[in-house]
């Protein structure tokens, strides 16, 4: 009889050790989920803050150059398809165009004398690479908290509890290759 007891005292004690362990897999996972979710938020917003300002920025870009269109539209269309992206992959495919279109706005202001000395241009390439900038920042906070919850999804034992809970590596937000380029700044002629 001592012995069954024993055996279940044993039991008792490895299941109370197993449900301890689950929970705190489980609770470090969701809040490293919540730091993912945090840290894309605030890129979010400043994204958004990006997005509000490019109007403003290519209606004081087409005055001054009128055969540059090229570059405008690609702009525009940047901005349109962030404005759709529904999933956080989506809007950071989105972002890193637009982020490469702004760079050809900006160099059309290096190529054009009257652009890049009008103030609302230089106001609003200010406050667009301002906003680029809190972005890297923010970019790298995002990187920070998915790789940290990419690896404990892909360590042992949390592996086993991810993949029953649903956990599946995340994406980084890299910086994409026409940001790696810089845009040209020769001034286009044709009508």
């Amino acid at each position: 009889m001592s012995i069954l007891v024993g055996m279940t005292i044993a039991l008792g004690i490895i299941a109370v050790a197993f449900l301890g362990l689950a929970i705190e897999i489980y609770n470090n996972l969701v809040s490293l989920r919540q730091q993912v979710e945090r840290a894309w938020a605030n890129i979010d917003v400043i994204l958004k803050q990006r997005f509000d300002e490019i109007p403003q920025l290519i209606q004081v870009t087409e005055q001054f150059v009128k055969h540059e269109k090229a570059v405008l539209e690609r702009l525009i269309e940047a901005r349109k398809n962030y404005g759709s992206a529904k999933s956080v992959d989506d809007k950071i495919d989105a972002a890193k165009k637009m982020s490469g279109a702004i760079q050809g706005i900006f160099a059309l202001g290096e190529a054009y004398l009257e652009l890049k000395s009008n103030a609302q241009f230089v106001q609003l390439q200010t406050r667009v690479s301002a906003l680029e900038n809190h972005l890297s920042d923010r970019r790298e906070l995002y990187n920070e908290t998915v790789t940290n919850l990419n690896t404990r999804i892909a360590q042992i034992p949390d592996t086993f509890f991810a993949g029953f809970l649903g956990y599946h590596p995340i994406n980084l937000f890299t910086v994409d290759a026409t940001e790696k380029v810089r845009p040209s700044l020769k001034i286009n002629t044709a009508a």
